[in-house]
């Protein structure tokens, strides 16, 4: 199936779609920072330079895009195989996911404990998504 945009349009959108500062990463940070967790953002001298990362608690949190990360549950509306230049789609988003399992091992080597969030999950639930961050984080404090 040919794609519905032209190649410029498409390359335009392409270009505009951030890896940082996300909607989906800033509701996380925003509800994080209100109640008291302070984080590193994109520290780099972790594998995978995870989006929020807890130092003295030795944990981090991924937000993860469904279309980018390809999320594996099934129904998720995000993540969408592109049918227009597979040839090209298929490797990368296959190279997305095995650089992502790769960091997530070579974080929980170092010893530190992973929580991925996915995109369409705070779109379907941000209460339950941020319940299940305080869990994971435990209680705020000084660490």
């Amino acid at each position: 199936m040919a794609d519905r945009l032209s190649t410029e349009s498409r390359s335009r959108i392409m270009r505009a779609i951030r890896s940082k500062n996300t909607k989906p990463e800033l509701i996380v940070r925003r509800y994080l920072s209100a109640r008291g967790y302070r984080y590193r953002l994109h520290s780099k001298r972790l594998p995978g330079k995870p989006d929020l990362a807890f130092p003295g608690r030795r944990k981090a949190i991924f937000v993860h895009g469904c279309f980018w990360h390809q999320h594996s549950k099934p129904g998720c509306p995000i993540r969408i195989v592109p049918s227009s230049n597979r040839h090209y789609w298929g490797p990368k988003l296959r190279r997305n996911l095995v650089r992502d399992a790769e960091h997530l091992a070579s974080l929980r080597k170092l010893g530190w404990k992973v929580l991925v969030v996915w995109e369409c999950s705070l779109r379907h639930d941000v209460e339950r998504v941020c319940h299940r961050i305080t869990r994971f984080l435990g209680p705020q404090g000084r660490f």
